[in-house]
């Protein structure tokens, strides 16, 4: 693809951007400008996208694909194990406030009782492809940079984009006859997000009820989520309503005897997070209270506050540490497949390997990433940084952080569309599998792959989130 990129003419160039962005405003894929003093209430821009799809090997595609169901099953089998939590979250709890609270929430509703025991799983296992010196672009592996497991984003603008490069495809060939459309895989993470919401809310058995999607104030990123909305009640008859926690603390209500939960007169049958991931979306007290209502009720939350603890990054490097995962994996081969995805995870802890971890990073940071247990992007530290905080942090407050081996995937170039505007870059890729799992308590209803995103970052970039404005989201062109 950056053989082809660099071969067009300005005409070319232009045609493509004119027809990328008449595609994004006709079909949804847009955010909300940044709040200025300028904007109108219903302004739009482009989501930031790639105008070419990015090659990525077909293999490596294929295997993150293939465990996502072992990854959907991996996160319901720890949040069942109390004994496994509380001795992660108790040491969390003690050096991350945050942390803190959730857990606090966890056990108030544990002791109280569980008064819903299905529980929906719509995660994400993001990846960086890992690239050996002297290999073949074909033989790159996966390797798992984290598993989101709460408000995982972008399942809609994701499958509009790769609609968008199949459409320019189909149109203008991209003016050459080097690529096939075959090897630009549809990713139906739309249709199979509001899947997942509507088994759940089929589940919990009432046709009144409504899906309850709880969102920050003021989001950029509703179009993303309106996609959901609008695919629930055209296939599944479902409506969809939309509050934020202080919201739900204001107006919510639970049933004294069967802890249904109300908003005003309207039943609720799935609490379906997209926020509540970060202290942020706590500013007061209210949203806390809020939170509490939604878990002590009837409804079946996706996710669960025992989902969200399972994806803290802490959680991820003692699986990786040996015989962890065999306490939730019993099939050696499944084991193996698993175990190919993890890099190097290191504690921070006071263990002989923590310490150990903290001495060589203070020697030398450059192939580390040193991660928090924060989702949303923007946390991570890098590099140097990595010498200049630790040094900052007690004992103690090193424990809220890991270490993490640096991936470093193969370069390849494209053009970026933000704003408007085209840039060219030399860029990296991630990919993100969704996964749907529903369990009613007792089995397992569904374990499901959801579709796909890639997102392209500038190699200067650290970071890769793109609400945090640091990527575009692509697709993948599998090579």
């Amino acid at each position: 693809m950056s053989d082809l990129a660099s071969t067009l003419t300005e005409d070319q160039l232009q045609t493509l951007k004119d027809s990328a962005l008449d595609f994004a405003l006709s079909h949804g894929l847009v955010v909300r400008p940044p709040v200025s003093t300028n904007d109108t209430a219903g302004g739009v821009i482009n989501a930031p996208v790639s105008l070419f799809p990015t090659p990525f090997p077909v293999n490596a595609f294929n295997d993150a694909v293939n465990i996502q169901p072992l990854f959907n099953q991996l996160v319901h089998d720890i949040s069942q194990d109390d004994a496994f939590l509380k001795e992660i979250m108790e040491s969390l709890s003690t050096v991350d406030e945050f942390v803190k609270r959730l857990y606090d929430l966890y056990l108030i509703v544990k002791k109280e009782g569980i008064a819903q025991p299905a529980s929906l799983g719509i995660h994400r296992s993001d990846y960086i492809i890992h690239l050996n010196p002297g290999q073949d672009f074909s033989e790159a592996k996966i390797k798992q940079v984290e598993l989101n497991t709460i408000s995982v984003s972008f399942g809609s603008l994701s499958s509009l984009t790769g609609d968008l490069h199949r459409y320019l495809h189909a149109t203008t060939g991209y003016f050459s006859d080097k690529l096939d459309a075959s090897a630009l895989p549809n990713s139906e993470s739309i249709a199979s997000i509001a899947s997942g919401l509507a088994s759940a809310h089929n589940l919990y058995g009432s046709k009144t009820a409504k899906v309850m999607m709880v969102i920050q104030p003021g989001e950029r990123n509703a179009f993303d989520q309106r996609w959901i909305e609008y695919n629930l009640l055209k296939n599944h008859g479902v409506v969809l309503i939309r509050k934020t926690l202080a919201e739900i603390a204001d107006h919510g209500r639970l049933d004294p005897e069967t802890k249904a939960l109300y908003i005003g007169n309207q039943e609720i049958s799935v609490a379906y997070y997209r926020s509540a991931y970060a202290t942020t979306d706590y500013p007061t007290e209210k949203e806390w209270d809020g939170r509490l209502l939604a878990e002590r009720s009837l409804a079946i939350k996706c996710p669960t506050i025992a989902y969200q603890l399972v994806g803290a990054k802490k959680v991820q490097q003692v699986l990786a540490a040996p015989g962890q995962l065999e306490r939730f994996v019993k099939d050696p081969e499944a084991v193996t497949q698993l175990r190919a995805s993890f890099t190097g995870l290191y504690p921070l802890d006071s263990s002989p390997e923590g310490l150990a971890a903290y001495e060589s990073a203070l020697v030398n940071s450059d192939e580390l990433v040193m991660k928090p247990q924060r989702e949303g992007g923007g946390n991570n530290i890098y590099g140097k940084d990595i010498q200049t905080e630790l040094k900052k942090l007690t004992a103690e407050q090193r424990n809220a952080y890991i270490l993490m081996d640096i991936i470093r995937p193969p370069i390849t170039k494209n053009i970026l569309l933000r704003k408007g505007e085209l840039q060219r870059a030399d860029v990296v890729s991630e990919l993100g599998v969704y996964g749907i799992y529903l369990h009613d308590g007792y089995k397992t209803i569904r374990n499901d792959n959801g579709g796909h995103l890639l997102r392209t970052k500038g190699v200067e970039s650290n970071e890769g989130g793109v609400a945090a404005g640091f990527a575009v989201i692509d697709s993948p062109l599998l090579v």
